[in-house]
């Protein structure tokens, strides 16, 4: 009887951005924007040798009835500037940023992401999305009205060509010289032409081909569109599933769709979000885990949670008491603007029956509602039992690996680093040390060929 090897499971860490999942009560929050705090995170995944770090992008702040969003982070320095300085200050670490193809432009975007993977010498990956609101638009230029297919038509065609620029050099264009350092022996090196319905470009590009040919590509949808994007050219999909039924199902659908790309089982890595609450015992672990649940909404978060499905200035209500009396007002949402909205609901009337039922059975109050019915944490317990579920999702093919959110900034990694890692080390599943020096030998990806010619049909997430 053959046994089937145990799968290596990848590992990342997200500094997390606008969202109520930092507990800023805690004594041990810091800041998000001062340098140290992406130094000490960024410290402790190379530490525990983590395959990458991710940057999330917001691009304008929230506004919730006319104020600036009170849980947003105002002031969330640039993602390649901080890619560019932690790329310094770590030596293996993959650097992964968000960065939006509906306000850039695709000249721009690759020579940055080359600059970015010469500088920190093959680390850095993209997590490519658009943008679906006007509010965010305002600060562009562009501004923020292209029509649902034609956003998406711009985003196909921004990769597209961003890759004819990556591709524009082979790698074999720059010779060395013992008299003059290094010589261009291929006059048509970096030269380029683009005409499409967006990007009409022609010119040369001027960064030479980098140490992993392209950035890692990272992609986020769910639709059946995204999933096919994700199978016919991103190397890693971001999966909402962290559970093993989900789990399952998700990871057989993308990987089914592959082949006919012609793309190996093992070219696309699927990797969902997932936060944890370790304690030294499970059972203090599940106390820790409710009082963090209860730190991160509180009252007033959860109040302002229900306005993005209400749509109504809900501040007379008491979060500790019933839900509202009133329906949803219908109609586009004016009270949450920007990233906030984005959580809104498809159907807000069916919403707010499905949740007045679940308040009812159980006698929940808005706040115990609004805290039951968003995510909780995904591992839960000792160290021990959170390496054994993470290690029992993997290995049953209900994700590749998992990318953690700790709930305090910059220094939650610390325990799982120094607590989970070493017993997924003693199972066998997880390095114990680098064994190459970019992202793609980490994820086990192959250096994509120049001009390789395979057929790009991408889909793109909403930030």
């Amino acid at each position: 009887m053959t046994t089937k090897p145990l799968k290596q499971i990848h590992l990342a860490a997200h500094f997390p951005g606008v969202n109520n999942t930092t507990v800023w009560s805690d004594p041990a929050a810091g800041s998000h924007i001062d340098f140290d705090s992406f130094v000490h995170f960024a410290r402790t995944a190379e530490r525990a040798k983590f395959d990458f770090l991710f940057l999330a992008e917001g691009l304008r702040l929230r506004e919730q009835g006319g104020r600036i969003y009170d849980l947003d982070v105002v002031g969330r320095p640039d993602t390649f500037t901080v890619l560019a300085a932690l790329a310094a200050v770590t030596d293996r670490l993959g650097l992964t940023g968000t960065i939006n193809s509906t306000f850039n432009e695709p000249y721009e975007v690759a020579r940055q992401f080359a600059s970015l993977d010469h500088l920190s010498q093959g680390r850095a990956a993209w997590n490519v999305v658009t943008s679906w609101d006007a509010f965010t638009g305002e600060n562009f230029r562009r501004g923020g009205f292209l029509p649902r297919e034609e956003r998406y038509g711009r985003a196909r065609e921004f990769l597209a060509t961003a890759h004819e620029l990556f591709d524009s050099w082979d790698g074999g264009e720059i010779a060395a010289d013992a008299g003059s350092g290094t010589f261009l022996r291929d006059a048509r090196a970096g030269a380029f032409a683009h005409k499409g319905p967006q990007f009409d470009i022609e010119g040369r590009f001027n960064v030479p081909r980098s140490p992993q040919g392209r950035p890692v590509i990272f992609q986020a949808g769910d639709s059946d569109e995204g999933r096919e994007f994700a199978a016919s050219d991103a190397d890693a999909i971001f999966s909402r599933y962290g559970t093993l039924d989900e789990g399952r199902e998700f990871y057989a659908d993308v990987k089914r769709r592959l082949a006919k790309y012609g793309r190996a089982h093992e070219e696309l890595k699927i990797l969902p979000a997932a936060t944890f609450v370790l304690g030294d015992t499970d059972a203090e672990a599940r106390e820790a885990a409710h009082e963090v649940r209860r730190l991160q909404v509180s009252g007033q978060t959860a109040i302002k949670y229900l306005e993005h499905v209400w749509n109504r200035d809900l501040s007379g209500y008491d979060p500790d008491g019933p839900l509202p009396d009133v329906d949803p007002e219908a109609g586009e949402n004016t009270i949450a603007l920007g990233r906030a909205s984005v959580r809104g609901f498809r159907d807000p009337l069916e919403t707010a029956r499905q949740w007045r039922a679940l308040a009812e059975a159980k006698n929940l109050s808005i706040r115990e509602l609004v805290i039951a019915t968003t995510a909780g944490q995904t591992f839960v317990g000792s160290a021990a039992t959170v390496a054994e579920q993470i290690d029992t999702l993997v290995q049953a093919d209900a994700a590749d690996g998992f990318i953690l959110v700790p709930h305090i900034t910059p220094g939650g990694l610390d325990v799982f680093a120094d607590t989970v890692v070493p017993l997924l080390q003693e199972r066998g599943v997880f390095r114990g040390e680098y064994e190459g020096a970019t992202l793609r030998d980490h994820l086990g990806l192959a250096v994509p060929q120049a001009a390789s010619g395979r057929p790009r049909r991408p889909s793109f997430p909403e930030l």
